[in-house]
C-alpha cells in the first residue's frame, strides 16, 4: 500500500476529512487508527446500509452510542466516514464533543454540499479540516508514469490497473457515482441534461469557462449549466481557477477555468483513453494533472498561498500564477513539449514586463532542465521533486 505520507493526521483535535470518492480516505484513515490507538477507536461507515438506516431515522441513537463505546470501552478517537450522508449527526457530535474533551472524531465526507446547502452545524470551529486528493508524484515515487498519470489517472483503486480494467473501472465510477449519486445528492430531475453537460464539460476540462458556449453544446439553459459547474465543485469532482488581476473587484468578474479532479475521471466520462493521441487534449490533460499536483501541494502544506491563471484581451496567457498577500511571485507555464522555443515563453515574458515576479517556470517534458532567456525550462522530475517544495516553503 502506497503511503499517505504528505496528508497530516497527527493531532488530537477533531477534524474533517474532504476528499474526491475513491481518493483513499477510510483506507489511510483506518491504517492511521490501527498504527496510532490501536483497538481505542470506533468507526461507523454510513455507506453502510445498515449503520445509514438507523442513524438517519434517529439520529440522537448515534449519541446513546457512542457514549457507550466512550464510556465502556475506553474509546478515544471516532471515525464517522462519509457524514455528508446525515449531517444531522453533527448536531450529535458537536455535542460529545463538548462532554467528552479527550476524545476526538474523525468525519470523513466526499462532497460538501449537502452539508453547506442544509445549513448544517459544522461544529463552530471545533474541529479542523484536511483534504486528501489523488496520488501525487511524492507518493508514487518510482510508480511515476507521466502516461499512465494522463491516462488512466491517480486515483489509488486504479493507478496500477491494466489500462482496461482501469477504463471498465473509471466507467463505472462515472456511472455509479457521478451520474446516479450526484443526480440523487443534487436532487436533479432532468438526468439527460445532465449527462450531456458532464461530457461537454469534460470536453472542456482546463479551459476558460464560457457558460453561454457549453450551454449550447450541452442543449441545457446557461443558469442551469451555472448550477452543474458548482455541483461538481460542491461534490469535489472539479474545482475552478481564477483569473489574475490586480484589483480584487476585476477578479471577481473575469471567467475562471475549470478542472476535474482527475485525469482518468476525465477520460472515462468521455468513455476512451485515447485523448492522449490528440496533442491538444494530451496538452489539457498535461495541464490539468501540474495544476491539481501543485494544488494538493500546497494544501498539504498549508503554505498561504492563492493560485490564478493570466490571460490579456489578446489572448496572451500564463498557465499558473502563484501570489502571497496579493503580490504574485511566480509565473509557471505548462508545456505537453520536449523541445521548447522563444513563442513557448511568450506568455511569461509579457506578464513579467507587467509584474516583477522572481520566479519564471516553464515546465516541460524535456529531458535535461535548462535557463532559457531567463526563464527556467524545467523537466517534470525536477520541477515536481524540488523546485515546487521551493516555491511553496514558507521561506519562498
Amino acid at each position: 500500500m502506497i503511503s499517505r505520507k504528505l496528508v497530516d493526521f497527527s493531532t488530537k483535535n477533531s477534524f474533517f476529512l474532504f476528499g474526491p470518492r475513491q481518493t483513499g480516505k477510510t483506507t489511510a484513515l483506518l491504517s492511521f487508527l490501527k498504527q496510532n490507538h490501536e483497538n481505542r477507536y470506533w468507526t461507523v461507515n454510513l455507506l453502510l446500509s445498515g449503520s445509514f438506516l438507523t442513524y438517519e431515522k434517529d439520529p440522537s441513537q448515534f449519541s446513546r452510542d457512542a457514549i457507550y463505546q466512550i464510556e465502556k470501552k475506553q474509546v478515544r478517537c471516532i471515525f464517522v466516514d462519509e457524514v455528508q450522508k446525515i449531517p444531522l449527526l453533527l448536531d450529535e457530535i458537536h455535542q460529545l464533543i463538548e462532554s467528552y474533551k479527550d476524545v476526538y472524531f474523525i468525519l470523513s465526507g466526499s462532497s460538501a454540499r449537502k452539508l453547506k446547502r442544509g445549513g448544517a452545524n459544522l461544529l463552530g470551529g471545533r474541529a479542523l479540516v484536511r483534504h486528501l486528493f489523488p496520488l501525487t508524484f511524492a507518493e508514487l515515487e518510482d510508480n511515476f508514469d507521466l502516461e499512465r498519470v494522463l491516462t488512466i489517472g491517480t486515483l489509488p483503486g486504479i493507478y496500477f490497473d491494466s489500462p482496461a480494467v482501469a477504463l471498465d473501472k473509471l466507467r463505472s465510477y462515472t456511472e455509479v457515482y457521478l451520474k446516479e449519486e450526484i443526480i440523487f445528492e443534487a436532487l436533479l430531475r432532468k438526468v439527460g441534461d445532465f449527462h450531456r453537460f458532464l461530457e461537454v464539460a469534460a470536453q472542456h476540462t482546463s479551459e476558460i469557462v464560457n457558460f453561454e458556449n457549453i450551454s449550447r453544446e450541452a442543449a441545457t439553459k446557461g443558469k442551469t449549466v451555472k448550477g452543474y459547474f458548482q455541483i461538481l465543485e460542491d461534490t469535489l469532482i472539479g474545482h475552478t481557477l481564477p483569473a489574475w488581476d490586480q484589483s480584487i473587484r476585476k477578479q471577481l468578474s473575469l471567467h475562471p477555468k475549470f478542472y476535474f479532479f482527475d485525469n482518468g475521471v476525465v477520460n472515462g466520462i468521455l468513455g476512451s483513453l485515447d485523448g492522449i493521441k490528440f496533442p491538444e487534449f494530451r496538452g489539457k490533460l498535461f495541464e490539468q494533472w501540474l495544476i491539481n499536483e501543485i494544488r494538493a501541494n500546497i494544501v498539504y502544506s498549508k503554505a498561504p498561498i492563492k493560485m490564478h491563471f493570466w490571460r490579456t484581451q489578446a489572448g496572451t496567457e500564463v498557465d499558473l500564477i502563484l501570489s502571497k498577500s496579493a503580490k504574485p511571485f511566480a509565473a509557471i507555464e505548462f508545456k505537453a513539449q520536449k523541445e521548447i522555443g522563444k513563442k513557448h515563453l511568450a506568455g511569461i515574458k509579457s506578464f513579467s514586463e507587467e509584474y516583477a515576479v522572481d520566479n519564471k517556470v516553464l515546465v516541460c517534458e524535456v529531458a535535461t532542465s535548462s535557463i532559457y532567456d531567463g526563464i527556467e525550462v524545467l523537466s517534470l522530475t525536477d520541477f515536481l521533486s524540488k523546485r515546487l517544495g521551493e516555491l511553496i516553503s514558507p521561506k519562498a
